[in-house]
């Protein structure tokens, strides 16, 4: 079945996770994604042997991906990256920073030769300022972001637990370029895009950043959320429950049904949820009461009975089993891998997932197809 996407060409000189998240979701939508790689291959193939023998990471990032082995410090090989340039829709790349550019082959060149080229560039820290060259990666730029700061518990900064920075900003690339086609459709011209992994973070961070330069600067509180409450892990006789509660009608009902002590609810420490965050000491006492006498199917019959919103707190290995976890089979050299779907349903139109390809899969006939 054709996707949206069908037709499109994408010239993909990346590694690692960033560009790769996003020129995934691109193969997913129909796009025709040539991956450039060097002769060792993308550095990201080599962090586990997990996904039938190749990595879990490389696996998941590069299903429907044709694989051109280029060292594009090559004469040869850098003119043959232009020549496929010329007929690619878009251009992704997140090299260090210049690396494209003292190749010849940088967004801005590539643009020079096809003005309907999309290009995106992704960097650690942007174009400009005095981090601009700095080396970054998805660890690093939790810690300079301030992300870090405000993760874990408070005897300690924690990382959050997936790559979240290369994530992000793998999906906002592909929001950008999406529009950037949209906009081409109107204009016939291409874009030049540029998205850093700290812009990303910093735009997740605005609320806490806000309240930093209002100078109430958000404490680490491990699993519980910084500005609202009651919204976290709570203990039960039997184990954890996560519960949310987001309202003041919410927070009625919490009182009223789960608690079984509306009085609460008008607590003068308690009664809003400004008051509640300034006062947690009070409230997890208050809930705490309660629900160390209950079991977790109790509390989570209260919760129900209430309209509440409530979850379980599970490991890796609980959602193996969870029952909403949806899986499609994706092919890899060394056999097929289950994979977790794409989270979009489109009604009437179900996924399948290309092949992770092998180093160099396509090597030569690629270059037979793009010769000069």
């Amino acid at each position: 079945m054709s996707g949206a996407l069908d037709g499109v060409l994408v010239l993909a000189l990346e590694q690692a996770v960033a560009a790769p998240f996003c020129t995934a979701k691109l193969a997913d939508a129909g796009a025709r994604v040539i991956k450039i790689e060097r002769a060792e291959g993308d550095f990201a193939r080599y962090y586990d042997t997990l996904a039938a023998g190749g990595c879990t990471f490389f696996v998941w990032l590069n299903r429907g991906k044709e694989s051109l082995v280029l060292d594009i410090k090559n004469k040869e090989d850098a003119e043959l990256l232009r020549r496929i340039a010329l007929k690619a829709d878009i251009f992704i790349q997140n090299l260090l920073p210049g690396a494209a550019e003292r190749a010849g082959v940088g967004s801005r060149q590539l643009r020079q030769l096809n003005p309907r080229l999309i290009t995106c560039d992704i960097t650690g820290y942007g174009e400009e300022g005095p981090y601009r060259e700095m080396k970054a990666y998805d660890l690093l730029v939790q810690a300079e972001s301030g992300i870090a700061a405000i993760s874990g518990g408070p005897e300690a900064a924690g990382r959050t637990g997936v790559s979240v920075c290369d994530l992000t900003t793998g999906a906002n690339c592909y929001a950008a370029i999406l529009e950037a086609v949209i906009r081409r459709d109107r204009t016939g011209q291409g874009s030049a895009l540029s998205l850093s992994l700290f812009d990303s973070m910093a735009d997740l961070m605005t609320p806490q950043l806000l309240q930093t330069e209002a100078g109430k600067e958000p404490p680490r509180i491990g699993f519980s959320h910084t500005s609202i409450a009651p919204y976290g892990a709570y203990r039960t006789s039997d184990g954890p429950i996560v519960i949310a509660v987001q309202n003041p009608r919410e927070w009625a009902a919490f009182c009223a049904t789960v608690l079984e002590k509306p009085e609460v609810e008008k607590n003068p420490k308690l009664a809003t949820n400004i008051l509640r965050c300034e006062n947690r000491s009070d409230l997890n006492a208050a809930i705490d009461g309660v629900f160390a006498r209950l079991t977790r199917t109790e509390v989570a019959k209260r919760m129900t009975a209430a309209g509440l919103a409530f979850g379980n707190l599970n490991s890796c290995r609980d959602v193996l089993k969870h029952p909403q976890w949806r899986r499609l089979p994706v092919g890899t050299p060394g056999g097929e891998v289950m994979v977790s779907a794409p989270p979009h349903r489109i009604a009437g139109r179900p996924h399948t997932l290309g092949r992770v390809p092998a180093i160099g899969e396509h090597s030569g006939a690629l270059r037979r197809e793009f010769a000069a």
